[in-house]
């Protein structure tokens, strides 16, 4: 009896000891998955859950994002997640998105699954039309994305109307042109033929490293006004702080690089920019959201963890990459070394072996003279005659057999001489190793010191390279500066190549185009191409004003 009692005690104990939970369900770009989450977990918990799941370690560009009363917001990672203002409803949805893009994605994107996951959202931002993307272009990026799904072009497999139920141009960009699917399904397989040989990751990024440079990729708006009440919009991006008129997304009016900002602070319903120059006053804005100013002060926040986050990576990566080229330079010194004792000792049996094939054929040329001499001698007597005949025959397989030697001992000599040849050509491809190393250390030091920039609490380190000094020749070095120039060249010819060829789409489809269906942001785009303006030239050209000019011009808009 009282070990049933005992037992009910126990289970009941153990009852109240599992912890509650409630059901998440997370929705990537390509996929959904639920979760079983304790109440107790914080936004941490459930994040790095998902991403161990999705087997990605460049987490600092993604985030989990939900939407409450038409607003969307992000999870706060040190906040738990029932105490963010979600539905109540199970399963919990939340998105798993990027909140950052990358101001290079080539340079930054690392992973595969990373790579991938921004495709997929940069590629439904353009279709949505949440980032402007230009007719000609649209078809381009079409191209990149039909190559990666389906791989290389195969017109026995690829017959017309294999596209008709894909989405891959934006409505407006159907609307704006008459033009029925199948001329665009024609003029979107001609680009995506000439893609072949490209792996999915390639073409991907391929459609990255277009999308990154249209003026939308990823920049996040919010409506905000001047202390003159003015109307406008932030734009936040990897680049920086941009100011908008609200019927221009497309355009900045002023811009504040992130190395220009030391501070963003809001109280309220009021931001407060303080610039790196102390001289220079800050400047403020108010959002009528208090909602928008909470979620870009985060943004900030999120922002700099993440630039810390980076930094400690790259950190990372180069004390590795430091490490690996100290073996490779170790290695290749010591096959240098190796290359240059066996040249030098095939150099010495080279040498040996000439000079006894020279001692051999001097010996054969000295028998052969002697073998004439006998012949010479008169022989008087038979016997002599045959002793003489057999002495002949001596010095006549003598003869030979030398002549064979000398013929041999040459051969060795020439044998070695190519021997010695590849010992040498073998120490110059060990020198070349060496030169290779050099440079990518000389990168290395460049990038180590590129990191004095970086937040003055990351932990101190030091590139100790001084066993990488290596003397080289003047001729190495403009072999490889000549290198490098070539492929600068081959850069510039390939996206001359790609310009000509969006413009002569661009003319071929124009008289198709219904003028009257145009949008705002059409106009816009085809007055900054016709002045020759591009994302990156126009915030250049914003911020070669002083930090000052353009605060005061702010807050006179």
């Amino acid at each position: 009896m009282a070990g049933a009692i005992a037992s009910r005690m126990s289970f009941s104990s153990l009852k109240r000891k599992q912890p509650k939970t409630f059901t998440v369900r997370i929705a990537t770009m390509d996929a959904e998955m639920e979760f079983s989450c304790e109440v107790k977990w914080k936004g941490k918990d459930l994040f790095d859950l998902v991403c161990r799941t999705l087997g990605l370690r460049e987490t600092w560009f993604f985030g989990l994002q939900y939407t409450i009363k038409d607003t969307v917001a992000w999870l706060k990672m040190d906040k738990k997640v029932l105490d963010h203002d979600v539905p109540t409803e199970e399963p919990v949805t939340f998105h798993f998105l990027a909140k950052f893009y990358p101001e290079n994605a080539e340079e930054e994107l690392v992973q595969e699954i990373t790579q991938h996951l921004f495709f997929l959202q940069v590629k439904k931002q353009i279709l949505d039309e949440k980032i402007y993307c230009p007719p000609e272009a649209s078809v381009l990026l079409a191209s990149y994305a039909v190559q990666a799904k389906y791989g290389d072009y195969d017109p026995n497999v690829h017959k017309r109307g294999f596209l008709a139920q894909e989405e891959l141009l934006p409505k407006r960009v159907i609307n704006l042109y008459q033009m029925t699917p199948e001329m665009w399904e024609e003029r979107i397989t001609a680009w995506y033929a000439e893609h072949r040989g490209r792996a999915r990751d390639e073409a991907e990024m391929e459609y990255l490293k277009i999308a990154q440079d249209l003026e939308m990729y990823g920049v996040n708006y919010f409506a905000i006004r001047n202390k003159k009440g003015t109307e406008l919009l932030l734009g936040v991006d990897a680049l920086g702080l941009h100011i908008y008129d609200p019927d221009n997304r497309l355009t900045p009016k002023i811009s504040f690089p992130w190395n220009e900002i030391r501070n963003i602070s809001y109280s309220d319903k009021e931001f407060t920019i303080k610039p790196l120059d102390k001289k220079i006053d800050v400047f403020k804005f108010n959002s009528s959201k208090l909602r928008v100013n909470k979620l870009m002060e985060r943004q900030r926040l999120a922002r700099e963890k993440q630039m810390r986050e980076e930094a400690e990576r790259k950190r990372d990566e180069l004390e590795r990459r430091l490490m690996q080229l100290k073996e490779e330079a170790t290695m290749a010194n010591e096959a240098l070394m190796r290359s240059e004792e066996t040249a030098d000792l095939l150099a010495e049996k080279a040498q040996i072996t000439e000079e006894e094939a020279k001692l051999l054929a001097q010996k054969a040329a000295e028998a052969e003279q002697e073998m004439q001499r006998i012949k010479a001698t008169a022989i008087r007597t038979e016997e002599e005659k045959r002793l003489m005949e057999q002495k002949v025959l001596e010095a006549e397989m003598l003869a030979l057999k030398m002549a064979e030697e000398s013929e041999r001992r040459a051969k060795e000599a020439d044998q070695l001489k190519q021997d010695l040849q590849e010992a040498r050509e073998s120490e110059r491809r060990a020198k070349q190793k060496l030169l290779e190393i050099t440079s990518k250390s000389s990168y290395t030091q460049s990038m180590n010191s590129s990191t004095t920039a970086l937040p003055t609490d990351l932990p101190s380190f030091n590139l100790i390279s001084e066993s990488l000094s290596f003397d080289f020749k003047d001729t190495d070095m403009k072999r490889l500066s000549m290198e490098i120039e070539k492929e600068k060249v081959e850069y510039m010819e390939k996206s001359k190549h790609l310009q000509e060829q969006l413009n002569e789409l661009k003319t071929e489809i124009e008289a198709l185009k219904l003028k009257e269906r145009e949008t705002a942001l059409d106009i816009l785009h085809n007055e900054n191409a016709s002045r020759g303006n591009s994302k990156h030239n126009t915030i250049k050209k914003l911020t070669l004003q002083s930090t000052k000019s353009r605060v005061a011009f702010f807050e006179e808009l």
